[in-house]
């Protein structure tokens, strides 16, 4: 019963959705940092992001897959993660190079991107020692944005509309306390899966974090 719960964790949480993740948040939280507020804007801007950070790099790997120079898309062995780390960090650098200097696009975002292109290379560099949890690296890089989101902005709570459902006031600390829980128990869903070790589950995590910190420090 806890297998099923686990992969899907995995696949909900995996490390290509978090800047798209990140996206909406800021949209939810503040959607007045864009210079497009409508539905129609907005909606272009996650296009692109989705394109560039999910669908590409997928793209990537699926052929590399079907090449047959990885034989899962789970990417198990350690070697086999170099084809797909290089094509998808090219892709984030592609895409924070788009955003930087677009005026509709606030810096707040941008520091998140470049935070996660920083932690796929770091990624890169220490899968050469150990095969790190890449689900950790995106859930530290996901927690610590959430946490310079709350810095960064320092509302007492914002609005959450959910169309038919209502609309809903939130504390941005839920936000916070969400985000660890998620990464809780997308961490511990790789260990019960025996795809990581603890210690690469949380030198990946640390890794996530580092890459935030040092985007952070770059653009502040």
């Amino acid at each position: 019963m806890l297998r099923p719960i686990a992969k899907i964790l995995s696949l909900l949480f995996h490390p290509l959705f978090v800047v798209t993740y990140l996206l909406l948040v800021l949209f939810a939280v503040n959607p007045y940092l864009f210079s497009v507020q409508d539905a129609k804007g907005q909606g272009l801007v996650l296009i692109s992001v989705v394109f560039l950070s999910v669908l590409f790099p997928m793209v990537v790997i699926i052929m590399l897959r079907f090449l047959g120079f990885i034989e899962s898309l789970e990417l198990k062995d350690r070697m086999e993660r170099i084809g797909p780390l290089i094509g998808t960090g090219l892709f984030y650098m592609w895409l924070y190079i788009n955003i930087y200097q677009n005026p509709a696009i606030p810096r707040a975002f941008s520091l998140m991107v470049l935070g996660s292109t920083i932690g796929l290379f770091l990624a890169f560099f220490m899968n050469n020692f150990s095969k790190v949890s890449l689900h950790a690296v995106g859930m530290g890089g996901f927690v610590t944005a959430i946490l310079l989101i709350r810095f960064l902005f320092s509302y007492d709570f914002f609005i959450l509309g959910l169309g038919p459902l209502g609309t809903y006031k939130i504390h941005p600390d839920l936000l916070v306390y969400g985000s660890i829980i998620i990464a809780g128990l997308v961490g511990t869903s790789r260990l019960y899966l025996n795809a990581h070790s603890r210690d690469q589950v949380m030198g990946g995590f640390l890794i996530g974090v580092i890459a935030q910190i040092i985007a952070f420090r770059f653009m502040y």
